[in-house]
């Protein structure tokens, strides 16, 4: 393969167990063409560099606004702000913060770099039965990058996985394809209107690209594909919808190939909404429309749950519940 582009990563998770089988470290890469209006990860949206600011650890000591040659930082009583327009990312006001208040959300990195780094785990992954999932953001934006980063880790013998919206060329998937052993594909709505209201897209792309998916694993015994749905209050988490995602998977998969053996489709998770993403948006100042929407109950998990599993039965797991609510009881 040819070398590539470094990849921008915004975060590496380490000992994660909701990102795909066993014990993994999960990267996440920046930039997603998408806008949902629920996103976790804000600072996985731009393809860029971002400064962030925690308002907790600034001591109001005003070293950013000195340090600053293009003076794109305002300290007032609101706390700190960056002129994006004339910001140049110099990054002085984050080298001098002598509270760590000021931080980089996006780092690039070589392919040979970040499998080295990820394989300071490799003895979890070995005994947990894990391995290394890339997220984002849309991980697909930078997929020549995923494909020599997967395609190294291969050769390592590590365990890969691929967490994608499918909002992504088709180039992109067979470009991955080879290199990757399980595919984490997001299914939010059916409808092309009600994703479009929600995302800022429509649904076609993603469905074309899971037809094609789901008929490559259907006869590839080394690959696994699991579907993951946003349980999002006023959004996704309708019985309509989860019977409509249901319906697809099992009725829609392949409509112009016949795929061999069972509903390749081998896990669909229902992944519970929460709110800890606050914090996130408060870092890069801006809005959440659900900063202030709460948890869903268990009796609201359970109604969609069961739903879904009339379509794959016991191949359906809620996933992400709060600390108050009992897991054991959606297994």
């Amino acid at each position: 393969m040819k070398q590539c582009e470094e990849g921008l990563v915004f975060d590496i998770h380490r000992g994660t167990t909701h990102d795909g089988p066993g014990l993994r470290t999960t990267v996440f890469l920046k930039g997603c063409p998408l806008r949902c209006e629920w996103c976790h990860n804000p600072e996985g949206i731009s393809p860029q560099p971002e400064i962030q600011w925690t308002s907790r650890l600034c001591i109001a000591c005003k070293t950013c606004v000195a340090s600053c040659p293009e003076q794109a930082v305002v300290f007032d009583e609101t706390g700190v702000h960056i002129a994006d327009d004339c910001c140049t990312m110099s990054l002085q006001c984050v080298t001098n913060c002598p509270s760590g208040a000021l931080k980089v959300a996006g780092k690039r990195w070589q392919p040979e770099e970040l499998v080295r780094e990820v394989r300071k785990d490799a003895m979890f992954f070995d005994e947990f039965e894990g391995g290394v999932t890339v997220s984002g953001g849309e991980p697909l934006l930078q997929y020549r990058f995923v494909a020599e980063f997967f395609r190294l880790l291969k050769q390592a013998g590590e365990n890969t996985a691929l967490d994608t919206s499918g909002f992504a060329s088709r180039e992109a998937f067979e470009t991955v394809y080879p290199f990757t052993d399980v595919f984490l594909y997001d299914l939010k709505f059916i409808c092309s209107k009600q994703h479009k209201q929600h995302t800022g897209v429509d649904s076609k792309r993603i469905r074309d690209n899971f037809h094609w998916l789901a008929g490559k694993c259907g006869n590839d015994e080394n690959k696994r594909l699991w579907v993951r749905t946003p349980l999002i209050p006023d959004a996704t988490a309708t019985v309509e919808n989860i019977s409509q995602i249901g319906n697809f998977i099992t009725h829609g998969f392949t409509p112009d190939e016949v795929v061999t053996g069972n509903n390749p489709v081998e896990r669909w998770e229902l992944c519970s909404f929460n709110n800890v993403s606050r914090d996130k948006y408060a870092r890069m100042r801006r809005e959440w429309k659900y900063s202030s929407v709460p948890l869903m109950t268990q009796t609201e998990i359970s109604e969609l749950l069961a739903e879904a599993r009339k379509y794959l039965k016991e191949k359906v797991f809620a996933t992400g519940l709060s600390a108050k609510e009992d897991k054991k009881q959606f297994n």
